[in-house]
């Protein structure tokens, strides 16, 4: 129940944060906005808070961890597929003419005013269309979800066997060391990470949240209770039954997973080694090494995500791979679709078009790093990819 239940909503129609165009056809039009085999839009809930007033409920978990499968089955924990940030752009542009409003929220959600260049420069001087367009370039499976940035967005992560994950985010954020971590990380993630101060930058500094608690219940975090609900749910989501078998092409491609010596990375049972890697152009403090499990090599991939938004730790963690069959938006920021294209040479190269997420006012864009068995043979490939949708 927690993890479906809005946090927040608003009248039907209108704009963020007024309320969401669920009943507008051009919103699905525009949006790609998958609907379930029954017909139903499982992002959203109908919030009855009064008696005759009908609302859209929003921002539940199940909001950015429910994936719509080809089928129309629901897939709940895994990497949704809702798509946010085109979600975003269409409010923007249907709820008139407000910068200042959608200013306020970028800076809000992304600002890291630390930073040098700031990856909001220009931000005060852009119209409504400019911030709109921020987020058009990011697909669904990935978003720029707050405390990361529209030019660094992060790959939604799949929490189905997240209790055996170490480190939760993809900069490994915080440890995942028992129920109580998923506990506080729910709680930080509902809004008190906006709370911290960032060397005297308040993310939520404005008057609203200097009267906590919240007498009207609007700005409160999760009771003790349901949190631990909700991490008793979350530790005990089960992969769906799947449909690729272990026949002689995944038999060779496990031979190709060993020789390649993947297993270093991606260690079996879990397909992870639970371990976090620096990105280019950090390095690890003495003290970190007998903190963290840290491995000493980089695999070299983009490390905007890492260093300049609140999020970043500079480092990534190791991704588990299982269930990255029924998963999509490969790499840390989601700018491969599929395994397929992950694996594919070509994108390394400058003149690359990837099939996921690619920078604003991009036409190509080389996916650089992680390396790792861009140099097989096609048939080895094929191999491998074929062993990897069986985990």
């Amino acid at each position: 129940m927690v993890f479906d239940a809005p946090v927040t909503g608003g009248p039907i129609g209108g704009s963020l944060p007024e309320g969401l165009y669920v009943r507008d056809p051009e919103f699905y039009r525009k949006t790609a906005t998958p609907v379930a085999a029954d017909g139903t839009v499982p992002f959203f809930r109908y919030l009855v808070l009064e008696k005759g007033k009908v609302e859209v409920g929003i921002l539940g978990c199940g909001m950015c961890h429910t994936r719509v499968m080809q089928d129309g089955s629901l897939l709940k924990g895994a990497q949704g597929n809702f798509p946010f940030d085109r979600a975003f752009a269409y409010n923007y542009r249907k709820g008139g003419d407000y910068p200042d409003s959608a200013r306020k929220l970028e800076r809000l959600l992304y600002a890291t005013p630390w930073i040098r260049p700031d990856p909001q420069a220009g931000l005060e001087k852009m119209s409504i269309e400019d911030i709109a367009s921020l987020h058009d370039p990011i697909p669904p499976g990935v978003l720029a979800r707050h405390r990361s940035n529209p030019l660094y967005p992060v790959q939604v992560p799949d929490l189905i066997g997240v209790k055996d994950r170490l480190y939760l985010d993809r900069t490994g954020l915080q440890q995942n060391r028992s129920i109580v971590d998923i506990m506080r990380y729910a709680a930080l993630n509902q809004g008190g990470d906006d709370l911290a101060s960032y060397d005297g930058f308040i993310p939520a500094a404005f008057p609203e949240f200097k009267k906590l608690p919240d007498p009207d219940h609007v700005n409160q975090r999760y009771s003790d209770p349901q949190l631990y609900a909700l991490a008793l749910y979350i530790y005990s989501l089960e992969p769906p039954p799947n449909p690729n078998k272990f026949d002689a092409l995944a038999a060779r491609g496990k031979q190709v997973f060993e020789r390649e010596r993947c297993g270093r990375c991606h260690t079996p049972p879990l397909y992870t080694n639970n371990f976090l890697t620096p990105v280019d152009g950090f390095t690890p403090s003495p003290v970190a090494a007998n903190l963290y499990d840290i491995s000493l090599a980089s695999v070299h991939t983009d490390p905007g995500l890492a260093l300049n938004t609140r999020r970043g730790t500079g480092y990534y963690k190791v991704p588990s791979l299982k269930g990255v069959w029924y998963r999509s938006m490969f790499g840390h920021s989601g700018w491969c679709a599929t395994l397929e294209d992950w694996f594919d040479p070509r994108r390394l190269r400058d003149d690359y078009v990837p099939t996921g997420f690619k920078p604003l006012r991009t036409r190509t864009y080389a996916v650089k790093g992680h390396k790792f068995g861009l140099d097989l043979s096609e048939d080895d490939r094929a191999a491998l990819i074929a062993f990897l949708k069986t985990l």
